[in-house]
C-alpha cells in the first residue's frame, strides 16, 4: 500500500519508549510462560483428556489463543499499520485468516510433523519482514516492493503451522477432530476480530496525532527488533533442544 508520508527517524526523546518496549519484548520472549503459541495448563488437561465433539470449548479455545497470542498480533499491527480503508483492512487480514486456516486444518488432521522452533522463527521473520516493508526498506535497497499480498498469504501459512504443531503434541482424539478443529479455527477467527478491532481503534486515535507522522519510523524498529527477538528465541531453542 502507498504511504502517505515519508518515515524519518524519530527524534532522540522517543529513543526512551524504544528501549522500553524493546525491554518488555525481553521479558515477555525469556519467561518460561510466555511461548507464543503455547496452550495454557489447564487447557493442555483438557484437551487431552475429552474426545467426541465439543464445539464451544473448542471455540473458546480458539479465540483464547488469537487474544494472547502476540507474535499473530504483532504480525497483524505490522500489516494494517498503514493501512486506511476497511476494505483493504479486511483484504489483508483475510489472505492472513486463509492461510492460517489451511495450514492449522491441514497441519493437525493430517499430522504434518514439523518443528515448532523454526516455524516460529520463521513467524518471527514475518514480523521483521512487514517492520522492513513498512520503512520501505525493499525499494531502497533492490530498487522493487514485493507483492505485501502475496507475502500476507504466505505467512499467514506458517502462522496456521506454528499452533498445529503445538496442537498435534497434545495428541488430540480422532473422535470428532475435524468438527472440534473447525470450532477451533472459527475460534481463532473471532478472536483475530477481536484483537484486530481493539489494534485499529488505537490506531485510528494515534493517526490524529502529530505524533503519528515523527514516531511511525521508531514503532516499525521497535517491531523490528521484537521480531528478531522472536527469531533468536526460537533458533537458540531449536540449537538447544
Amino acid at each position: 500500500m502507498r504511504r502517505l508520508f515519508h518515515l524519518d527517524p524519530a527524534p532522540v526523546s522517543f529513543s526512551a519508549l524504544l528501549a522500553v518496549m524493546v525491554s518488555i519484548g525481553c521479558a515477555l520472549l525469556f519467561s518460561t510462560s510466555a511461548l507464543a503459541h503455547g496452550v495454557a495448563s489447564g487447557d493442555k488437561g483438557y484437551i487431552q483428556e475429552i474426545s467426541g465433539v465439543h464445539l464451544l470449548p473448542f471455540l473458546y479455545l480458539g479465540a483464547k489463543h488469537m487474544v494472547t497470542g502476540y507474535d499473530h498480533l504483532l504480525f497483524l499491527f505490522g500489516v494494517i499499520f498503514f493501512l486506511y480503508r476497511l476494505r483493504h483492512v479486511a483484504l489483508y487480514v483475510s489472505l492472513f485468516a486463509l492461510g492460517h486456516s489451511v495450514t492449522l486444518l491441514a497441519g493437525v488432521f493430517f499430522n504434518i510433523g514439523v518443528s515448532a522452533y523454526l516455524i516460529d522463527a520463521i513467524i518471527g521473520l514475518s514480523v521483521v519482514y512487514k517492520a522492513l516493508d513498512n520503512l520501505g526498506a525493499y525499494r531502497r535497497w533492490f530498487g522493487v516492493q514485493p507483492d505485501t499480498r502475496a507475502a500476507t498469504l504466505v505467512f499467514g501459512l506458517f502462522h496456521g503451522f506454528g499452533l498445529a504443531t503445538k496442537i498435534q503434541e497434545f495428541e488430540l482424539s480422532r473422535d470428532g477432530l475435524l468438527a472440534n478443529l473447525l470450532a477451533f479455527n472459527v475460534g481463532v477467527e473471532i478472536g483475530q476480530i477481536l484483537a484486530l478491532s481493539a489494534i485499529l481503534i488505537a490506531m485510528g486515535f494515534w493517526r490524529r496525532t502529530a505524533g503519528f507522522a515523527r514516531h511511525a519510523y521508531t514503532a516499525n524498529v521497535a517491531l523490528m527488533s521484537a521480531g528478531f527477538l522472536l527469531i533468536g528465541y526460537q533458533l537458540t531453542g531449536w540449537f538447544v533442544a
